[in-house]
């Protein structure tokens, strides 16, 4: 009999090698940065790849294997395209996020040189976000992001049914809205979620027109801009 009872199959890793043994509070937080990473890189953001390419090993052992340190894995970036454009990804403790919290991140930013200020922020959240406390966010002079944390574990822009998001220039936008007989004034429709997650957007505008009897063509406005989506 084979003394190292493997059967014949030559080296294996012994299961006990596989098991996780960080928490999954660790595991979660390791999935969702790595998501907003994803997602900044997709909005222009300067994102290095070693920050993305991170194992759950190495994210462990930076930031912890079962506590995270959440002041240490959040996020600053510029946009590639304009480095004064400046945002920070903010993760939440499993508390329900109150006013005083809110209140703490807002001075955190006020005090830094105005230079140094992010115009948007994004906070990733684990638990809910009280009433109060999402009015305070909703007063703040820069843009403020809110993502579940269970929302973001996932890319689901990776996902192999999602079609393609382009954002048209303000000449392909004036060539399309004249060849459909568009106007500026849409009918809002529900977001997709993975607009909100590539772009930010809170809402879009939805036109339906047939192309070819078989195809779907969906142009959603959100500013100045119109994005053409194609199913």
């Amino acid at each position: 009999m084979d003394d190292n009872n493997n059967g014949g199959g030559g080296d294996r890793t012994c299961i006990c090698n596989m098991v996780d043994t960080g928490s999954v509070e660790s595991h979660r937080y390791y999935l969702a940065r790595r998501s907003v990473l994803e997602m900044l890189r997709d909005r222009g953001y300067d994102i290095l790849d070693s920050e993305i390419n991170q194992s759950l090993h190495e994210f462990r052992s930076l930031y912890g294997p079962d506590m995270v340190d959440l002041e240490r894995i959040r996020i600053n970036a510029s946009l590639v395209s304009d480095p004064s454009q400046k945002i920070v990804a903010i993760f939440c403790g499993i508390d329900k996020v109150r006013v005083a919290i809110i209140q703490g991140i807002y001075t955190q930013i006020m005090s830094k040189e105005i230079s140094l200020r992010p115009s948007r922020v994004i906070l990733v959240l684990q638990d809910e976000i009280t009433t109060l406390a999402r009015k305070a966010v909703s007063e703040f002079s820069f843009k403020v992001e809110l993502f579940k944390i269970h929302d973001l574990l996932i890319n689901i822009t990776k996902h192999v049914l999602k079609p393609k998001h382009e954002i048209l220039t303000p000449a392909e936008k004036e060539k399309l809205m004249k060849k459909h007989s568009l106007e500026d004034k849409q009918v809002y429709f529900p977001v997709l979620p993975s607009l909100i997650y590539k772009l930010g957007l809170s809402y879009v505008s939805l036109v339906l027109k047939w192309i070819k009897m078989t195809e779907f063509v969906y142009f959603f406005q959100y500013s100045e801009s119109i994005m053409q989506i194609t199913a």
